[in-house]
């Protein structure tokens, strides 16, 4: 409960950051370097902009390529990690190895030198590369759930019945790993919001966007805990660890309701504090 308020609070500001942000963030039009007052919640930047409006406003680029990219990592996790275990054979050899190719590589590098490469192409380049080197981990993951559901009865019966590999991986496999893929997804997302704010913080991507991490760049490069504008440089931080904990959160409460195991645990604790 707590991971969904938080993530309904940053999705209110990403939806309607005009109701709550009192500027535009990108006027340059106050005096620069200002601290906390009535008129500017949180002061002002080097440039004379409104640190509170650029914080409401960065929420929406933030949320964004998180969700997108937590998104089509795990379409591509499904579509792999489900297809390998219920096709077996040559086909679950070549995409499990294909998978381990995406897990052994060192993942963040490999994320620097490809957006570097095309520092122009802003955040749809950005997203591509993060559901690129976001979806094995959880492709990982389905595999096995799937071949532990592959012999059971119901499976068998509608291999029986005639039904097709489609039809039974959509309508018999999917459902019984909801909350599964719901937990994947919000690693996912988890992994999106971590990576771009790092990327977009040494300068990769499109600095000139309005989100969290180009807001760490530009407080970076102007010395703002030096310069006496300290709340330009940690309140950014503040929001990525608030948006990445309630991602971490809702994953646990999805791995937990997946997983019997957990359920017992939480239960007999609790048995044992109230007795």
């Amino acid at each position: 409960m707590a991971g969904l308020f938080v993530l309904a609070v940053f999705s209110f500001m990403a939806c309607f950051p005009a109701v709550i942000a009192p500027d535009n963030p990108s006027a340059d039009i106050y005096m620069v370097g200002q601290g906390p007052s009535a008129q500017h919640l949180l002061g002002t930047t080097s440039y004379g902009q409104d640190i509170f409006s650029q914080l409401i406003w960065g929420a929406r680029a933030s949320l964004l390529i998180a969700v997108i990219a937590g998104l089509f990592a795990t379409v591509l996790s499904v579509l792999i990690g489900v297809s390998a275990a219920y096709l077996g054979g040559f086909a679950d050899d070549f995409l499990s190895l294909f998978t381990d190719v995406f897990l052994v590589i060192p993942t963040f590098p490999l994320i620097i030198v490809i957006v570097a490469y095309a520092h122009n192409g802003g955040n749809i380049v950005l997203v591509s590369v993060l559901v690129a080197t976001g979806w094995s981990y959880g492709a990982r993951q389905l595999r096995s759930q799937t071949l532990s559901l592959r012999n059971r009865d119901f499976l068998v019966a509608a291999r029986l019945r005639g039904e097709r590999r489609f039809h039974i991986i959509i309508h018999e496999v999917l459902p019984t790993m909801t909350s599964l893929i719901v937990a994947n997804f919000l690693g996912a997302a988890l992994y999106a919001v971590l990576a771009a704010a790092g990327l977009q913080f040494i300068g990769l991507g499109n600095v000139d966007s309005q989100s969290w991490g180009t807001m760490l760049y530009w407080a970076q490069n102007n010395e703002a805990l030096q310069s006496g504008s300290p709340l330009w440089a940690t309140m950014p931080g503040v929001c990525i660890a608030m948006l990445g904990g309630a991602f971490a959160l809702l994953n646990y409460a999805f791995d937990e309701i997946g997983n019997p195991a957990l359920r017992q645990g939480r239960g007999s604790r609790g048995r044992r504090h109230s007795s």
